[in-house]
């Protein structure tokens, strides 16, 4: 849809019209980031790829970024931000499949010792929107939000029997325009793609075959080595909802030793889902009634700049994740604590955009999977240190000294992120380095993490030593230090792991509020008494490790991220 970089920000939708211009123009700016093969672009690729006006591009930004759902390095590179899989899982809540069918798809993964995943059709394409892999060398590295074209996969011949005549069309199309792949990055690009004739005919048999058998195979068509077999997974109407798949590498399994070997248990799972999607749903738990429009404050901080019609928007696409089936126009209104008219003017354009759909006669608004291609495939891809080092950054900018995140290992720490800081003498750390934990202030603060049997008996098999003369090394005093750290949330080591080294560390706790992690800042003995320390850092430390578990628990509410 063409793009109107002049309107003003009191575009408005009615039935029929135009979409609000500035929630249409910040989806494409978050599109074009999302499709771009690398992590980061400038202001003026954004203009190229959106065909926006600078003054607009740099608007959109500087809301997504006051949203937290894009950040700014360097000045001037733009990247996606974790936070933005808030739209993802709003999307997955809404359609309820996850919810409902994962745990199922999980115990087949085990049965079967391969990897299971659930997938949904989106236009003439397929999503997926759950995996359940196998810790394995050769690994697959599918992703929650991936879009795969529906004649190289598996699922694409089921749920192409019930395409509309649009659908074909499209499919057909896009055969034309694009028979190399390009738009889809989950998928190796064809290198010497057959004539679309070619691919349309083979594919439509393969469809005849999966509407007669009541399955589908991927004999490599994605990519050599992969093949897949996949059923369907039916609503009480009758229509295929989703497809359950089974996918395995050719040194495991060939196409059809995979369907031999995963199609009854295939079957017979597909049937459990079906009947778990014919059990009467809970009854939807009402939305809490929304608060103050916040974005009036953020438009009176920051002016012209901040585009409350896009803020708006969002919040509402949201809150359609409140609860699976959608909401209401009056739940939406009541969820985002927005007017009734406006929130029937962000219903009505993520309508037309193709991100919601009305049901019932119109009168409950659900999400449709298009809403994962908003950057939700690149960002389940992070890890947990690529999720706490912008953060970790933001901290030594504060601080001026270098900041680090570590894991227990056995009775060490290892270090999974650090940022140095700009010195003449800095702590020279590295990623991958491990001290004992019982000399560390990250290593008490992960103990004061564990139950405390389990931190007792740590601390019980550490081969203690003094390593300075400052090392605590009773048995009693480690004890004594590990619970003043859980009374107090952080810990701060003097001296104790090497002499002139002093540091500081506090949690980062997973949605579960676990202890997964510890954040501190380390500094020379010289800079201040323990109290300066305290009173310089521990704030700006408290925040860092706030903001790195708020980015946690949005990345890990659909996606499993194994923390090292």
């Amino acid at each position: 849809m063409p793009h109107a970089a002049t309107a003003s920000e009191a575009d408005a939708a009615a039935p029929g019209g135009e979409p609000v211009g500035p929630l249409e123009r910040g989806l494409a700016v978050l599109r074009a980031l999302a499709a771009h093969p690398g992590p980061r672009m400038r202001p003026g690729d954004l203009v190229r790829a959106t065909g926006l006006a600078r003054s607009t591009v740099d608007r959109i930004v500087t809301t997504l970024t006051h949203l937290g759902y894009l950040r700014i390095e360097d000045d001037r590179d733009v990247l996606l931000a974790p936070r933005l899989m808030e739209l993802g899982n709003a999307y997955l809540t809404c359609c309820g499949l996850p919810d409902a069918l994962e745990p199922l798809a999980v115990a087949l993964a085990d049965e079967l010792d391969e990897s299971v995943s659930l997938a949904v059709p989106d236009g003439a394409g397929v999503r997926f929107i759950s995996q359940s892999t196998r810790r394995r060398t050769m690994a697959l590295a599918f992703q929650i939000g991936d879009l795969l074209p529906a004649e190289r996969c598996a699922p694409g011949a089921l749920f192409a029997s019930g395409w509309s005549p649009e659908q074909q069309a499209d499919w057909r199309r896009r055969l034309h325009d694009d028979p190399r792949d390009t738009g889809f990055p989950a998928v190796p690009p064809r290198s010497a793609p057959p004539a679309p004739d070619e691919v349309e005919s083979a594919f439509l048999q393969r469809v005849a075959d999966a509407r007669g058998n009541g399955w589908a195979a991927d004999d490599q068509l994605i990519e050599p080595g992969l093949v897949a077999v996949a059923v369907p997974v039916r609503a009480p109407d009758g229509s295929t909802v989703c497809a359950l798949s089974v996918v395995s590498h050719t040194s495991r399994h060939s196409a059809r030793s995979l369907t031999e070997h995963a199609l009854p248990r295939l079957r017979e799972y597909g049937a459990r889902m079906e009947a778990a999607l014919d059990s009467p749903a809970p009854a939807a738990t009402p939305p809490v009634p929304g608060g103050p429009d916040t974005s009036r404050a953020a438009k009176a901080e920051l002016g012209p700049e901040f585009l409350q019609s896009l803020t708006r928007g969002l919040a509402v696409l949201t809150a359609l994740g409140s609860a699976p089936g959608g909401l209401t126009l009056s739940g939406a209104a009541e969820a985002t604590g927005l007017a009734r008219a406006t929130a029937r003017r962000a219903l009505l354009s993520l309508q037309q955009l193709g991100y919601a759909a009305a049901t019932g006669e119109g009168r409950r608004f659900t999400l449709l999977p298009t809403v994962l291609e908003l950057g939700y495939a690149r960002l389940s891809r992070l890890s947990f240190a690529e999720i706490a080092q912008p953060h970790l950054a933001r901290l030594v900018e504060q601080v001026h000294d270098s900041a680090s995140v570590a894991v227990l290992a056995d009775d060490d720490i290892m270090y999974v992120a650090r940022v140095h800081t700009v010195r003449i003498m800095s702590v020279n750390i590295t990623v991958g380095t491990r001290f004992p934990a019982y000399a560390t202030s990250m290593g008490r603060v992960l103990l004061a993490g564990l139950p405390g049997r389990e931190a007792a008996e740590r601390l019980a098999r550490a081969p203690v030593r003094p390593l300075t003369p400052f090392t605590r090394v009773d048995a009693a005093d480690l004890a004594e230090a590990v619970a003043q750290a859980r009374r107090d949330g952080h810990a701060l080591v003097d001296q104790e792991l090497e002499e002139g080294l002093r540091s500081i560390a506090v949690p980062v706790r997973d949605r579960t509020g676990r202890v997964v992690a510890a954040v501190n800042v380390s500094t020379h003995a010289s800079r201040g008494t323990l109290d300066d320390v305290r009173q310089a850092v521990l704030p700006a430390l408290t925040a860092a490790a706030a903001a790195i578990e708020e980015d946690l628990a949005v990345v890990t509410e659909r996606v499993r991220l194994v923390i090292p």
